[in-house]
């Protein structure tokens, strides 16, 4: 089977700021994962799967503790055997939406990309060496349409109350908004 899915993506910030060893290995997982269930881009589900997978601080900040967490990751198991079939041909990797040029990566999802944007501005803004899982997961709670607020809110997820422990002092939840 030809991969579909390009092999394009994150190994840094736009402005060179690297990814942790954690994250790295997660924006991996998700290429390899969009590649093997045969979707043509990476899209917010893979990346939230793969973080909790390879990141054991990303795991953390969940308010229904590791139990919370087993059932997340069980949905998304779920969806990746086939049950989650039902979003296939959905916006977020469908195309059918406008997305400027500026939005776009080859192989990601324009929300993907997007919430690694995110990521990436709100590691700058708490004067970050690196941009970490905990990044990324605060800024795919920034889109409430993606797939990836989506499988936490079928698994139970309160996404206020996990923005709330992931936001703090030197940590803004979506800093540009």
């Amino acid at each position: 089977m030809q991969n579909r899915t390009p092999d394009t993506g994150w190994a840094e910030a736009a402005d060179g700021t690297p990814l942790s060893t954690e994250l790295a290995s997660a924006v991996t997982g998700a290429r390899r994962r969009a590649a093997r269930d045969g979707d043509r881009q990476i899209d917010t589900a893979h990346l939230l799967h793969t973080l909790l997978e390879a990141d054991p601080g990303a795991r953390q900040p969940f308010p229904g503790g590791p139990a919370q967490v087993a059932r997340l990751l069980g949905y998304l198991v779920q969806r990746t055997i086939g049950y989650g079939l039902r979003w296939t041909g959905t916006v977020e990797d469908s195309g059918a939406l406008p997305v400027l040029a500026a939005e776009t990566v080859p192989g990601w999802s324009p929300a993907a990309a997007r919430a690694m944007r995110e990521a990436c501005a709100r590691a700058r803004a708490r004067g970050a060496e690196r941009v970490d899982g905990t990044d990324l997961l605060a800024a795919l709670l920034c889109d409430p349409r993606c797939r990836a607020v989506d499988v936490l809110l079928r698994a139970g997820v309160d996404t206020a109350l996990l923005a709330a422990h992931l936001d703090g002092p030197d940590r803004s939840v979506c800093p540009g908004r």
